[in-house]
């Protein structure tokens, strides 16, 4: 039901008057503090009127791009979803309208990285790896603006796993037949690198910890694996999907037991 509905449509459902007389700053600012507070509907419903009054206005695109990930991450993966699909295709839309608007600052590139990235999940073998290109040009583009970008860091590493994850007759497949050379460039280390520096600049993001955790059990370091993975029970939840990815380091834990 959801995806039927623009975002303006949300901006119905909250309290009278809460949106009237408010700038395009005005209706940001709020909506970064309802995200803040887990309020995802209130938050989008502040970004979309933001966007009604200035359809161009950079913080509010990448803004809202970010709030439709999230609210497309709590549909579970384990199911087909149009709804999911519809909100991550916005996203994307929301992002590249924002990287239009301003292409000097960080924040539009690395929506579009993620985005896309999130985008492709349910997308074909051929499309995906197109657009693997884009999703590390535009990290790479995030870091070249601001080196302490950890996010970036984090898509790098994702970026790398999900390649090295990929069967060596898919790679081959890719790298002759699709003319994607860049996949040569991914490797198990550059992914490691990438997410113990994002760990390394925020390092109380349960996000971080819980997909280098996944690589290090990838490699068979458990016991890396193990320490990232009980970290994170004793960090707080900043966001809204952090009880999501500490239901699956709590899980990601129980698999790896006791391996050695």
């Amino acid at each position: 039901m959801l995806a039927r509905l623009s975002i303006a449509a949300l901006i119905l459902l909250t309290p009278p008057g809460r949106a009237a007389g408010q700038s395009v700053a005005d209706h940001v600012d709020m909506g970064v503090v309802a995200i803040s507070a887990h309020d995802l509907r209130t938050g989008l419903a502040h970004l979309d009127a933001a966007l009604a009054l200035d359809s161009a206005d950079y913080d509010a695109n990448w803004r809202a791009a970010f709030a439709l990930l999230d609210q497309g991450e709590l549909i579970p993966d384990s199911v087909k979803s149009p709804e999911r699909d519809s909100l991550f295709a916005r996203a994307e839309v929301l992002a590249r309208r924002a990287l239009a608007a301003d292409s000097t600052r960080p924040e539009g590139h690395f929506a579009v990285a993620a985005t896309v990235g999130r985008a492709s999940l349910g997308m074909g073998k051929k499309e995906r790896i197109r657009r693997a290109k884009i999703i590390r040009a535009e990290a790479l583009r995030t870091i070249e603006i601001d080196p302490t970008y950890d996010g970036a860091y984090h898509v790098l590493g994702r970026w790398n796993a999900e390649i090295m994850r990929l069967s060596g007759l898919s790679r081959f497949f890719a790298k002759s037949f699709l003319g994607a050379g860049i996949f040569s460039q991914a490797s198990w280390e550059e992914a490691i690198r990438n997410l113990q520096k994002a760990v390394e600049l925020d390092p109380t993001r349960i996000y971080h910890r819980l997909e280098l955790a996944r690589v290090y059990a990838d490699r068979k370091r458990y016991q890396e694996a193990r320490d990232q993975l009980g970290r994170i029970v004793s960090l707080p939840d900043r966001e809204l999907l952090d009880p999501l990815y500490r239901e699956r380091a709590a899980a990601l834990a129980k698999r790896i037991g006791d391996k050695t």
